[in-house]
Order: structure tokens, then C-alpha cells, then sequence
């Protein structure tokens, strides 16, 4: 064998282990669409970071034209401090999943996500997302694909497309196809975020897993509040959890509640009370008159201000966009409704700062 021959064995099998390096009960942030972006992402570095974190979705066949590419090739942008990371990819085309991958590679990424779980309309009517959940065959195939990249290969998926108890054979075809890591939405494409997630069925998942691939990390996501459920889950065999819309509930949910949240400017001047501790480990909410939410309001703030100097910095989309994420920084004290509907009417960021700026000189 030569050196190179030698070198390049020896670079798809520390790739290939990318998944090993965790310790069951880990954390992951969720990709999700529109939100997981370079500058979010960096902003929950700030709040807390998870074990892993992974893109948002990158479209193959963008990925694969000379047209599309420059978007798909923004969306992947990540930073060495966010690392380790995984980029997501989806579509249809198992060829493009394969130049993509190898793509992905020459970024530096040291994983790949495969897709096989977003419910959007618009992405399971060209069979995309969860539509592959009717198509195992061609799921195998994409698989296929990924894996000449070299890259550690994880699937995301949902337990079924119609039926819950789908999960049995689709999860079952999926464990069969060798891949490092496997993340299960606990509800089907039909369900989509309508009904609890389905944590009753974790431990016969975990057994299927145990019996099918006992190598591949099993993470569940869906209705998981914060780091604290990793323990609960790992009780009972799982390896993993993902974080999705309960980032936007609680932005520091992947601190434990020993750790100070930000302590980095007049906004932290304490770690809030128990009450805040509690409600972040599921107990009830602290009363909006409480000091620990006032200072809890004021670590929120604080990470909007974070966000808003990043996206300044980046320029990467448009501003509309940035309106999502009022719901997470401006809440839990008197009179937020009231502010998150002024700041829907800013059109540029130095109009947020100007109505941030005016609820301090109020207090």
C-alpha cells in the first residue's frame, strides 16, 4: 500500500468515528430551516452550546449545479469554534447526495446528516424529506451514495409517514443500512408537531436498535425540554438527544443548572433565582413580578443584542427573517407583547437596538 493509499484509509476512518467520541447522554441542536444558521448557531455558543450542532438543510441538487451552488455552498459556512458539527443535506438524486458529501468533505466537515424527516409540504411532494420513508429502496441507494464521501453517515427521520406503528419496519430497514448514528423524531410525517411526541416507544427502539445495530448511536428529538432529558433517556439506553423548538422556548436549555448562563456585561449581574433553575428543568415558570425573571429577561436581551451585532457582521439574508427569533429574546416580563409588536415593525436592526436601548432607560 502506498503512503498516499495509507493517508487517505487513515482519513475515512477518523472520519467514519466521528460518532464515537460522545458519552451517552449527549446533546444536539436540531437543524432546522431558516434558524440554525452560522449566526444562531454562534449565538447559542454563547448561551451554551450543545455537544453537537448541525446545519441547517442544504438542498443536493442545489449543491450539485454551478447556478445553486454559492447558496448551498453559504449555508454550510460554519466556524472552527462550532465544531464538532454535522451538515444536513436533502433530496432526492443519489448522485447529487454523493457530490455533495464529497463536497462537504472538502469543507471540513467531518459528518454528514441524510434528511429522511422533514414534513413540508413543498419537500415531500418531490419525494424528499419524509416522502423517503415510501421509498426504502431509494433510501438505501442515497445512503449508498453518502458513504463513498468517507464521512461518519447519520439519517434523521420520523417513526412513520402515516401510521406510528410504521417504525418498526421503516426504523428497522434504516438500522440495516450501516450508518454511524440514527436521530428519530418520535412522531410520524402526519402527526407533524400536532400531538405529543412519543416517548412511550423509546425503550422498544432501543431494543430494536440493540438487536439490528448495536454500533449505531441512537438519538431521539421531539418535545425535549433541555440537557436534564438527556439523563432521563439515557436511563434507558439511548445515546442521545436533539433540541429543536425548545431552543425557542429556552435558549440556555443546553446549560446544566450549575453553570453560570452569560456574566459578561451590566445585563448579568446574577445567576436568577431557583424559581428560573426550576422552570428550565420543567417546573413552573417563575411569576413575571420575580427577580429571577427580571434577570433572566435581561440575559435574553442581552443575547439579542449578540445575535443582532452578528447579523450585522454577516449580511448573509434578509432582514424579514430576523423577526422569527423575537419570541425567544423578548418575553417573561410585563409588557413583552406589547414589545415583540414594535419590534415587528423595525426594518433594520439599529431600529431594535433604538427600542432596546428605551426599555433599559425605563428600568
Amino acid at each position: 500500500m502506498s503512503e498516499g493509499s495509507f493517508f487517505m484509509l487513515k482519513y475515512v476512518v477518523m472520519k467514519s468515528d466521528f460518532w464515537g467520541q460522545f458519552e451517552r447522554g449527549f446533546t444536539c441542536l436540531a437543524p432546522m430551516e431558516g434558524v440554525t444558521d452560522v449566526v444562531f448557531r454562534q449565538v447559542i455558543l454563547q448561551a451554551g452550546r450543545p455537544d453537537v450542532f448541525f446545519t441547517e438543510f442544504t438542498n443536493v441538487s442545489s449543491y450539485a449545479s454551478e447556478k445553486g451552488r454559492p447558496n448551498a455552498v453559504e449555508r454550510l459556512q460554519f466556524l472552527p469554534e462550532e465544531m464538532p458539527i454535522v451538515a444536513q443535506i436533502w433530496g432526492v438524486v443519489p448522485e447529487y447526495f454523493e457530490v455533495c458529501a464529497r463536497g462537504v468533505a472538502e469543507m471540513g466537515y467531518s459528518a454528514v446528516d441524510i434528511n429522511m424527516g422533514c414534513p413540508d409540504k413543498n419537500v415531500v411532494r418531490n419525494g424528499g424529506g419524509s416522502g423517503l420513508i415510501r421509498t426504502p429502496e431509494l433510501a438505501g441507494k442515497i445512503i449508498e451514495s453518502v458513504k463513498k464521501s468517507g464521512l461518519a453517515v447519520s439519517v434523521k427521520t420520523r417513526l412513520g409517514y402515516s401510521q406510528v406503528e410504521e417504525w418498526r419496519e421503516w426504523l428497522r430497514f434504516v438500522l440495516m443500512q450501516d450508518i454511524n448514528a440514527l436521530t428519530v423524531h418520535l412522531r410520524t410525517k402526519k402527526e407533524m408537531s400536532k400531538v405529543e411526541a412519543h416517548h412511550e416507544l423509546v425503550p422498544e427502539i432501543v431494543a430494536l436498535r440493540n438487536e439490528v445495530a448495536p454500533g449505531t448511536k441512537l438519538i431521539i428529538n421531539g418535545d425535549i425540554k433541555n440537557w436534564e432529558d438527556g439523563r432521563r433517556f439515557a436511563d434507558l439506553g439511548v445515546d442521545g438527544i436533539m433540541i429543536g423548538r425548545g431552543v425557542f422556548v429556552d435558549p440556555f436549555c443546553f446549560r446544566d443548572s450549575d453553570s453560570e448562563l452569560l456574566g459578561s456585561s451590566a445585563f448579568c449581574n446574577d445567576r436568577g433565582s431557583e424559581d428560573v433553575v426550576a422552570a428550565r428543568n420543567g417546573g413552573p415558570a417563575p411569576s413575571p413580578s420575580s427577580e429571577g425573571s427580571l434577570s433572566e429577561s435581561r440575559k435574553r436581551i442581552e443575547l439579542l443584542e449578540y445575535h443582532l451585532d452578528l447579523f450585522d457582521q454577516y449580511e448573509q439574508r434578509t432582514f424579514e427573517p430576523l423577526k422569527r427569533f423575537f419570541k425567544i429574546y423578548v418575553n417573561g416580563f410585563p409588557g413583552a407583547a406589547e414589545v415583540r409588536e414594535r419590534l415587528m415593525e423595525c426594518e433594520n436592526t439599529q431600529a431594535i437596538r433604538d427600542i432596546i436601548e428605551g426599555l433599559e432607560e425605563e428600568k
